[in-house]
């Protein structure tokens, strides 16, 4: 089963929606993705969960996941997935010491992925060095922000 991940600045406009939508349409169509990991920071992090949540119902084979930094409970504020089916947190998470465990939750990610699916517009910050790293990887890496082709399979 292919996987797609994410990584974008926390802010980001909501004029990006329609783009995401069909670059993970055509991912679910074309290229085969069924499993979707996502976090739970930031504006881009909510546009991704509104969309997934969509597609889950357009698409009942896909499966996508929020993938938590830190136990629940530990929110600081931000969108906790308590409740949802669709939260998991990767094994070995919950030793973590706080300043790392986003780091580290982005790495289990990216090494979970097929596909990254990136919002970033400047060289900085954690979402610009995880996209940069998926290419180092060579990962697919889409990018929200600039012109992205996604071809069907021959």
């Amino acid at each position: 089963m292919l996987v797609c991940t994410f990584f974008g600045h926390r802010d980001c406009p909501a004029a990006i929606r329609p783009k995401l939508r069909e670059i993970l349409v055509a991912l679910i169509e074309h290229q085969g993705v069924a499993q979707f990991y996502v976090g739970r920071q930031g504006a881009f992090d909510a546009l991704v969960r509104g969309v997934l949540d969509e597609l889950a119902a357009e698409y009942p084979h896909i499966r996508y996941a929020v993938v938590l930094e830190r136990l629940p409970g530990k929110q600081n504020g931000q969108h906790s997935g308590e409740g949802s089916s669709h939260t998991m947190l990767p094994e070995g998470l919950e030793t973590v010491h706080p300043r790392w465990a986003i780091a580290r939750r982005n790495a289990w990610m990216l090494d979970k992925a097929d596909y990254v699916v990136a919002y970033v517009t400047h060289s900085w910050g954690g979402a610009a060095q995880f996209v940069a790293k998926a290419a180092r990887q060579k990962k697919k890496v889409i990018h929200l922000s600039g012109p992205s082709v996604i071809r069907k399979k021959p």
